[in-house]
Protein backbone atom coordinates (compact mmCIF):
# COMPACT_ATOMS: atom_id res chain seq x y z
CA UNK A 1 0.00 0.00 0.00
CA UNK A 2 2.85 2.20 0.74
CA UNK A 3 4.17 1.46 -2.87
CA UNK A 4 0.99 2.70 -4.19
CA UNK A 5 0.85 5.92 -2.37
CA UNK A 6 4.85 6.51 -3.32
CA UNK A 7 3.64 5.77 -7.35
CA UNK A 8 0.80 8.07 -7.15
CA UNK A 9 3.05 11.05 -5.68
CA UNK A 10 5.33 10.74 -7.74
CA UNK A 11 3.03 10.30 -10.83
CA UNK A 12 1.22 13.43 -9.85
CA UNK A 13 4.77 15.55 -9.21
CA UNK A 14 5.80 14.54 -12.89
CA UNK A 15 1.70 15.34 -14.18
CA UNK A 16 2.30 18.88 -12.28
CA UNK A 17 5.94 18.98 -14.56
CA UNK A 18 4.34 18.29 -17.19
CA UNK A 19 1.04 20.63 -16.71
CA UNK A 20 4.01 23.62 -16.03
CA UNK A 21 6.01 22.68 -19.26
CA UNK A 22 2.61 22.76 -21.17
CA UNK A 23 1.83 26.16 -19.93
CA UNK A 24 5.00 27.86 -20.45
CA UNK A 25 4.72 26.23 -23.88
CA UNK A 26 1.05 28.17 -24.48
CA UNK A 27 2.64 31.53 -23.15
CA UNK A 28 5.59 31.32 -25.01
CA UNK A 29 3.47 30.45 -28.12
CA UNK A 30 0.95 33.30 -27.35
CA UNK A 31 4.39 35.89 -26.71
CA UNK A 32 5.41 34.98 -30.31
CA UNK A 33 2.09 35.06 -31.84
CA UNK A 34 1.15 38.74 -30.14
CA UNK A 35 4.92 39.77 -30.95
CA UNK A 36 4.05 38.32 -34.81
CA UNK A 37 0.64 40.31 -34.97
CA UNK A 38 3.10 43.78 -33.80
CA UNK A 39 5.65 43.47 -36.32
CA UNK A 40 2.84 42.80 -39.20
CA UNK A 41 1.03 45.53 -37.87
CA UNK A 42 3.71 48.16 -37.14
CA UNK A 43 5.36 47.21 -40.98
CA UNK A 44 2.15 48.12 -42.43
CA UNK A 45 1.47 51.26 -40.97
CA UNK A 46 4.84 52.88 -40.38
CA UNK A 47 7.72 52.64 -42.92
CA UNK A 48 10.43 49.86 -42.81
CA UNK A 49 12.57 52.38 -41.20
CA UNK A 50 10.76 53.38 -38.24
CA UNK A 51 9.38 49.46 -38.14
CA UNK A 52 12.46 48.22 -37.27
CA UNK A 53 13.78 51.29 -35.01
CA UNK A 54 9.97 50.50 -33.35
CA UNK A 55 10.53 46.39 -32.83
CA UNK A 56 14.11 47.27 -31.50
CA UNK A 57 12.72 48.88 -28.75
CA UNK A 58 12.08 46.20 -26.06
CA UNK A 59 10.08 48.93 -23.45
CA UNK A 60 7.88 50.03 -26.66
CA UNK A 61 7.49 46.77 -27.67
CA UNK A 62 6.38 45.75 -24.54
CA UNK A 63 3.52 49.06 -24.31
CA UNK A 64 2.59 48.25 -27.77
CA UNK A 65 1.52 44.67 -26.97
CA UNK A 66 0.25 45.66 -23.42
CA UNK A 67 -3.49 48.23 -22.81
CA UNK A 68 -1.01 50.38 -21.50
CA UNK A 69 -1.24 54.09 -21.99
CA UNK A 70 1.99 55.82 -23.97
CA UNK A 71 1.41 59.43 -23.01
CA UNK A 72 3.51 61.40 -25.15
CA UNK A 73 4.11 64.68 -27.20
CA UNK A 74 3.38 64.17 -30.88
CA UNK A 75 2.00 66.09 -34.29
CA UNK A 76 -1.74 64.52 -35.27
CA UNK A 77 -2.59 65.15 -39.13
CA UNK A 78 -6.11 64.96 -40.30
CA UNK A 79 -7.19 64.46 -43.75
CA UNK A 80 -10.10 64.72 -45.31
CA UNK A 81 -11.48 64.45 -49.14
CA UNK A 82 -13.79 66.78 -49.96
CA UNK A 83 -16.60 65.86 -52.65
CA UNK A 84 -17.05 62.59 -51.19
CA UNK A 85 -21.12 62.57 -51.58
CA UNK A 86 -21.33 63.85 -54.88
CA UNK A 87 -18.83 61.15 -55.76
CA UNK A 88 -20.75 58.61 -53.72
CA UNK A 89 -23.92 59.63 -55.65
CA UNK A 90 -22.87 59.73 -59.14
CA UNK A 91 -20.92 56.83 -59.35
CA UNK A 92 -21.90 52.90 -58.73
CA UNK A 93 -20.16 51.23 -55.21
CA UNK A 94 -18.05 49.31 -57.68
CA UNK A 95 -16.58 52.42 -59.07
CA UNK A 96 -16.61 54.23 -55.79
CA UNK A 97 -14.56 51.31 -54.19
CA UNK A 98 -11.45 51.78 -56.33
CA UNK A 99 -11.06 55.81 -56.05
CA UNK A 100 -10.71 55.48 -52.63
CA UNK A 101 -8.41 52.61 -52.84
CA UNK A 102 -5.97 54.98 -55.09
CA UNK A 103 -6.69 57.64 -52.41
CA UNK A 104 -5.78 55.81 -49.25
CA UNK A 105 -2.56 54.28 -50.90
CA UNK A 106 -1.31 57.46 -52.14
CA UNK A 107 -1.76 59.37 -48.85
CA UNK A 108 -0.55 56.50 -46.81
CA UNK A 109 2.87 56.12 -49.50
CA UNK A 110 3.10 59.48 -48.48
CA UNK A 111 3.16 59.17 -45.02
CA UNK A 112 5.48 56.49 -44.65
CA UNK A 113 7.61 57.90 -46.86
CA UNK A 114 8.10 60.87 -43.87
CA UNK A 115 8.17 58.12 -41.40
CA UNK A 116 4.60 59.30 -39.77
CA UNK A 117 2.25 56.62 -38.33
CA UNK A 118 -0.96 55.41 -40.20
CA UNK A 119 -3.62 55.29 -37.32
CA UNK A 120 -6.97 55.32 -38.76
CA UNK A 121 -8.99 55.29 -41.59
CA UNK A 122 -12.75 55.82 -41.83
CA UNK A 123 -15.34 56.38 -44.76
CA UNK A 124 -12.88 59.74 -46.86
CA UNK A 125 -10.78 60.36 -43.31
CA UNK A 126 -7.58 59.65 -42.67
CA UNK A 127 -5.75 59.99 -38.86
CA UNK A 128 -1.75 60.04 -38.88
CA UNK A 129 0.49 60.88 -36.30
CA UNK A 130 4.25 61.92 -36.13
CA UNK A 131 6.76 61.57 -32.96
CA UNK A 132 4.57 58.96 -32.13
CA UNK A 133 4.91 55.86 -30.81
CA UNK A 134 8.79 56.72 -31.53
CA UNK A 135 10.24 60.54 -30.73
CA UNK A 136 10.85 62.64 -34.05
CA UNK A 137 12.31 65.95 -32.88
CA UNK A 138 11.04 67.15 -36.13
CA UNK A 139 7.52 65.65 -36.46
CA UNK A 140 6.13 69.43 -36.88
CA UNK A 141 8.53 70.09 -40.03
CA UNK A 142 7.70 66.05 -41.17
CA UNK A 143 3.64 66.66 -40.78
CA UNK A 144 3.73 69.97 -43.02
CA UNK A 145 5.95 68.47 -45.37
CA UNK A 146 3.70 65.48 -45.90
CA UNK A 147 0.51 67.61 -46.11
CA UNK A 148 2.22 69.81 -48.97
CA UNK A 149 3.10 66.46 -50.56
CA UNK A 150 -0.72 65.27 -50.04
CA UNK A 151 -2.22 68.33 -51.25
CA UNK A 152 0.30 68.64 -54.12
CA UNK A 153 -0.24 65.12 -55.35
CA UNK A 154 -4.06 65.00 -54.71
CA UNK A 155 -4.66 67.68 -57.21
CA UNK A 156 -3.50 65.32 -59.69
CA UNK A 157 -5.17 62.33 -58.55
CA UNK A 158 -7.75 64.77 -58.96
CA UNK A 159 -7.56 65.99 -62.22
CA UNK A 160 -7.43 61.89 -63.41
CA UNK A 161 -10.86 61.46 -61.69
CA UNK A 162 -12.31 64.55 -63.54
CA UNK A 163 -11.15 62.76 -66.74
CA UNK A 164 -12.32 59.78 -66.48
CA UNK A 165 -15.57 60.28 -64.52
CA UNK A 166 -16.16 63.81 -64.66
CA UNK A 167 -16.34 64.24 -60.92
CA UNK A 168 -14.73 66.83 -58.99
CA UNK A 169 -12.71 66.20 -55.31
CA UNK A 170 -10.33 67.93 -53.56
CA UNK A 171 -8.81 67.65 -50.33
CA UNK A 172 -8.58 69.09 -47.02
CA UNK A 173 -5.84 68.86 -44.17
CA UNK A 174 -5.68 69.60 -40.18
CA UNK A 175 -2.30 69.77 -38.21
CA UNK A 176 -2.28 69.98 -34.78
CA UNK A 177 0.71 69.46 -31.92
CA UNK A 178 0.36 69.14 -28.04
CA UNK A 179 0.15 65.97 -25.76
CA UNK A 180 -2.18 62.66 -26.53
CA UNK A 181 -2.22 59.47 -25.19
CA UNK A 182 -1.47 56.16 -27.40
CA UNK A 183 -3.29 53.93 -26.24
CA UNK A 184 -5.12 50.58 -27.52
CA UNK A 185 -9.07 50.80 -27.19
CA UNK A 186 -11.85 48.38 -27.33
CA UNK A 187 -13.59 46.21 -26.05
CA UNK A 188 -11.94 42.32 -25.49
CA UNK A 189 -13.53 41.20 -28.80
CA UNK A 190 -11.95 44.30 -30.85
CA UNK A 191 -9.08 46.79 -30.10
CA UNK A 192 -7.11 49.62 -31.98
CA UNK A 193 -4.36 51.36 -31.39
CA UNK A 194 -5.14 54.78 -31.52
CA UNK A 195 -4.12 58.46 -30.51
CA UNK A 196 -7.08 60.48 -28.02
CA UNK A 197 -7.19 63.73 -26.15
CA UNK A 198 -7.38 67.38 -27.12
CA UNK A 199 -5.22 67.51 -29.34
CA UNK A 200 -6.13 65.26 -31.80
CA UNK A 201 -9.76 67.45 -31.39
CA UNK A 202 -8.20 70.33 -32.46
CA UNK A 203 -6.70 68.53 -35.43
CA UNK A 204 -9.88 67.29 -36.53
CA UNK A 205 -11.69 70.37 -36.26
CA UNK A 206 -9.16 71.96 -38.25
CA UNK A 207 -9.46 69.44 -40.88
CA UNK A 208 -13.46 70.45 -41.51
CA UNK A 209 -12.58 73.92 -41.19
CA UNK A 210 -10.11 73.61 -44.08
CA UNK A 211 -11.59 74.06 -47.55
CA UNK A 212 -10.12 72.02 -50.73
CA UNK A 213 -6.40 72.37 -51.28
CA UNK A 214 -5.45 74.07 -48.05
CA UNK A 215 -3.86 72.86 -44.97
CA UNK A 216 -5.29 74.71 -41.91
CA UNK A 217 -2.54 74.33 -38.61
CA UNK A 218 -2.08 75.58 -35.16
CA UNK A 219 -0.30 78.05 -33.30
CA UNK A 220 1.98 75.59 -31.78
CA UNK A 221 2.64 74.26 -35.20
CA UNK A 222 3.67 77.76 -36.21
CA UNK A 223 5.67 77.99 -32.84
CA UNK A 224 7.39 74.74 -33.94
CA UNK A 225 8.11 76.01 -37.40
CA UNK A 226 9.11 79.04 -36.45
CA UNK A 227 12.11 77.41 -34.18
CA UNK A 228 13.23 75.19 -36.57
CA UNK A 229 13.52 78.32 -38.89
CA UNK A 230 10.91 77.00 -41.68
CA UNK A 231 9.12 79.40 -43.20
CA UNK A 232 6.18 77.76 -44.99
CA UNK A 233 4.27 81.31 -46.51
CA UNK A 234 1.60 80.26 -44.21
CA UNK A 235 -1.20 83.38 -43.73
CA UNK A 236 -2.97 83.74 -40.64
CA UNK A 237 -6.64 83.77 -40.13
CA UNK A 238 -9.17 84.68 -38.05
CA UNK A 239 -9.05 82.71 -34.63
CA UNK A 240 -11.07 79.82 -34.57
CA UNK A 241 -13.91 78.78 -31.73
CA UNK A 242 -14.27 75.52 -30.51
CA UNK A 243 -17.42 74.61 -28.79
CA UNK A 244 -17.26 74.45 -24.97
CA UNK A 245 -13.84 76.62 -24.53
CA UNK A 246 -13.93 80.28 -23.81
CA UNK A 247 -11.05 81.28 -25.80
CA UNK A 248 -10.30 80.93 -29.18
CA UNK A 249 -7.09 78.87 -30.97
CA UNK A 250 -5.06 80.91 -34.07
CA UNK A 251 -4.49 79.34 -36.93
CA UNK A 252 -2.85 79.53 -39.88
CA UNK A 253 -3.09 78.45 -43.63
CA UNK A 254 -1.22 77.27 -46.41
CA UNK A 255 -3.16 76.38 -50.18
CA UNK A 256 -1.34 73.82 -52.20
CA UNK A 257 0.22 76.40 -53.99
CA UNK A 258 2.79 77.85 -51.02
CA UNK A 259 5.99 77.10 -51.31
CA UNK A 260 7.38 73.51 -50.61
CA UNK A 261 9.95 72.92 -47.97
CA UNK A 262 12.67 70.81 -48.71
CA UNK A 263 13.65 68.27 -46.67
CA UNK A 264 17.58 70.00 -46.23
CA UNK A 265 15.44 72.84 -44.57
CA UNK A 266 14.20 70.15 -41.44
CA UNK A 267 16.87 69.04 -39.21
CA UNK A 268 16.29 64.61 -39.47
CA UNK A 269 16.19 62.82 -36.51
CA UNK A 270 18.70 60.27 -36.57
Amino acid sequence: MALDKSLSIEELIRAGAVRRDLAQAHLQAEVRRREEVLRRAVRRYVSPQLAEKILEDVQLRETLLSADDLRTHAVVLFADLRGFTGLSERLEPRQVVPLLNEYFSLLTEITLRHDGTVFHMAGDCLMLGFGVPLEQPDSPGRAVRAAQEMLSSFAVLAGSWMSRYGVEAGLGIGINEGDVVAGNIGSSSYMSYTLIGDTVNVAARLCQRARAGEMLFSHTIKQSLDALGVDVGATPLPPMQLRGRSRTIDIFCVPAAAPRIHATEVPVAV
